[in-house]
């Protein structure tokens, strides 16, 4: 699983687990740092990531969008 971390939260996380997580990313690495919620969610979506996020905007928003196909699914994951 590839992790996309959100820009509230540190890039040092993605060290951390790159030996859990190989080739996760943080928002910044991507130039996602500005990017709109949604942008950031096609982003992950259209690159095979799970978003990791304190924001809870994620959650509501595969609430509002439903799953996405199986084959490119952004999964969120919400940090508290």
């Amino acid at each position: 699983m590839r992790l996309l971390f959100d820009q509230n939260l540190s890039f040092k996380l993605c060290q951390m687990m790159a030996d859990l997580f190989p080739d996760s990313a943080h928002a910044r690495s991507h130039g996602l740092s500005e990017a709109t919620d949604r942008v950031f969610w096609e982003f992950a979506k259209a690159n095979g990531f799970a978003i990791v996020s304190q924001d809870v905007d994620f959650a509501e928003m595969a609430g509002l969008l439903g799953s996405p196909p199986k084959d490119r699914s952004a999964a969120c994951l919400e940090i508290y």
